[in-house]
Order: C-alpha cells, then sequence, then structure tokens
C-alpha cells in the first residue's frame, strides 16, 4: 500500500525534502501511518496547521516522545509557529507534566532554535510580579474555571492543604496562565492535549474539558484535537480523553 497522494502532499508541507529513513527500514509501517496521520485523520479536522501542531507537540512532551518532538518541532517552524510560541508551549507545560519531565525538552528546544539562527533567551512574556502574581493568578483561575469551581476547591481543601489551592492559583495560573505569546483558549487546548497524553489524569481532563468550554472552545474543536492526536498517543489515552469529553457535552446522536 503506497501513500495517498494527499498524504505525500501532506507530509511534504511539513517536512520539505525529506524522506525518513523508517520508510527505507520500514516501509509497510510508514505508509499505512503516512496514510492515516497524514491523509486519513486529517480529512475532516477543522483546525489550521499551526494549531495542530501545537497540541501535538504538547501531547508529545507529555508522552516523553522526544525524538518524535524534535521531528515535529521541525515542522511546526516551517508551517509558522513561531519562537515564542514554541517556548511557551514547553513552559506551558511545567505545571502539568513536571519540570523534571520538561528539562530535556526545553534542552530540545534550544538546540532547534540556535540551530536555525534563533537568538536567546527570546523577549520575555511574563505579566506578573511577585507582588500580583497571586491576585492576579486567582483572578485568571476564576476567569478560565469560573467563580463557583474555585471557591469548591478552596472550601474543599482541609487546613494542611491550602497552600495546594494557593500553588495552583499563584503557580499554576500566576506565572503560567497570565504569560503572552499564546492566549488563554489556546492554553486550555494545549492542557487538555497535555493531560489526556499523560494519562491516569481523568478527573483532570474532565475539569479541563470544562474548563476549554468555559473560555469558548467547543466540542467540536476538542473532538478534533483528539483526533489529530490518535496516531502519537494511541487509542487507549484517546479513548480516556473521548470518555471524559462525552460526560461533559452531549454527543450527537443519529
Amino acid at each position: 500500500m503506497a501513500p495517498t497522494e494527499q498524504a505525500r502532499r501532506n507530509h511534504e508541507a511539513l517536512f520539505p525534502g525529506h524522506v525518513s529513513t523508517l520508510a527505507v527500514t520500514d516501509p509497510e509501517l510508514i505508509e499505512y501511518f503516512d496514510n492515516f496521520a497524514f491523509d486519513e485523520v486529517l480529512a475532516d479536522s477543522r483546525l489550521d496547521a499551526r494549531t495542530r501542531i501545537m497540541v501535538q507537540l504538547a501531547a508529545m512532551i507529555a508522552c516523553q516522545a522526544l525524538a518524535e518532538y524534535r521531528v515535529m518541532l521541525g515542522a511546526a517552524l516551517t508551517t509558522g509557529v513561531s519562537p515564542i510560541q514554541v517556548k511557551e508551549i514547553v513552559y506551558q507545560a511545567v505545571p502539568y507534566v513536571g519540570m523534571a519531565k520538561v528539562f530535556d525538552f526545553l534542552h530540545a528546544t534550544n538546540d532547534v532554535l540556535t540551530a536555525r539562527g534563533i537568538d536567546l533567551p527570546l523577549p520575555g512574556q511574563s505579566t506578573t510580579t511577585p507582588d500580583t502574581r497571586a491576585a492576579r493568578g486567582l483572578a485568571t483561575q476564576r476567569q478560565i474555571i469560573g467563580d463557583g469551581a474555585v471557591d469548591a476547591l478552596y472550601a474543599g481543601a482541609p487546613d494542611d492543604e491550602q497552600h495546594i489551592q494557593r500553588f495552583l492559583s499563584a503557580n499554576c495560573f500566576g506565572d503560567h496562565y497570565t504569560r503572552t505569546g499564546i492566549d488563554i483558549p489556546t492554553r486550555e487546548l494545549l492542557t487538555f492535549a497535555m493531560l489526556v497524553a499523560l494519562g491516569g489524569c481523568d478527573p483532570q481532563v474532565k475539569g479541563h474539558v470544562a474548563a476549554n468550554l468555559h473560555v469558548g472552545i467547543d466540542r467540536t474543536c476538542l473532538l478534533d484535537v483528539l483526533t489529530q492526536l490518535i496516531p502519537y498517543i494511541g487509542y487507549p489515552r484517546t479513548l480516556n480523553g473521548l470518555r471524559a469529553l462525552d460526560a461533559a457535552t452531549a454527543a450527537p446522536r443519529r
């Protein structure tokens, strides 16, 4: 089964002139993978190319696919994802994936950007200070998940766990979601992709389905994101994400 013409065109748009070594050593696998990833799953997608690649990069960080991340990072830059957007994807991963897992991806990103002649550090995107991060973070958290949800988190936490809620507000939301470079709805899409790809985060996936809906991302877009992740994270984690999506939204029935 040879790659379809559409798969070849889509692949060439991302990787101009590149022929995978696996196409030589494992031609059967690459042929049907390329037909699936670069034709079939793209056929009905409404995501623009940059958003699609951004959520795929976020998922690759979460599932620790460093080699594939490097390859796809080149495609992201080719299709117009800016260096600042790339860095913001990596930074957004820190509170969800953890710095221990993000560390190698940060260095890989720096290597790729430097190899392309991009000077580091990039312009800063932070909008808070040590004095404002907690208040700004709490306000942003309320904007994303709603006043009632935030109040419930604080009210439901025992006294000896209140500091975790403060960390969520000031660090996760105050240090990260208040940054420029990527808007809040896109950050929520990235977070959704990361949590699905991580696995074992079903309550958090469900919570961020609700957060995406709250900031204006609809079911169709979230389903599209899940579809674009299938080739890279596999079916079990995708189906778990789909279950969370269906629990929060009404799936259309014929």
